[in-house]
């Protein structure tokens, strides 16, 4: 397990990265929330704490649904004094996250609705060289309040 009080890297910018892989299914969400929460504690952001852990929900939600991997991880990290970044990265580069509309009786289909509406912004990166990523990362941003 990952201490929170140590970062797993460190970004050029000086802010750190906090990750963690964990089992590609829907039970991993709650786990994800209570690492995205000891995180912003640690960083005194528990301002941030019910959007994000509603965001790393639905990214952890999308991967267990859409992807056959095994195994994903979590990334909470601070690109600046002003973002947090949490992002969840699969190995599945080819299912790339959607934004569509779900009719009014579907069950499922508004993840990435609710990550759009309380994400300052969101996207994906793949991972790896040239034409063959080996993954992906999907993730949202959330702006902090501090100055840089």
């Amino acid at each position: 397990m990952t201490s929170l009080r140590t970062p797993v890297e460190v970004l050029p910018v000086g802010h750190p990265t906090y990750s963690q892989s964990f089992p590609c299914e829907p039970s991993t969400a709650e786990l994800g929330r209570e690492l995205v929460r000891d995180v912003l504690g640690v960083w005194h952001l528990d301002g941030l704490a019910d959007r994000a852990a509603l965001i790393v929900t639905e990214l952890i939600a999308n991967a267990s649904r859409h992807t056959p991997c095994s195994e994903i991880r979590l990334t909470v990290g601070r690109p600046s004094a002003t973002r947090l970044r949490v992002g969840v990265v699969d190995r599945e580069p080819t299912r790339l996250p959607i934004l569509s509309q779900a009719a009014d009786e579907d069950e499922s289909g508004r993840g990435l609705l609710l990550v759009d509406a309380v994400a300052d912004r969101w996207g994906y990166d793949l991972h790896g060289s040239g034409r063959r990523p080996w993954g992906k990362e999907v993730w949202a941003e959330l702006r902090t309040g501090g100055g840089e």
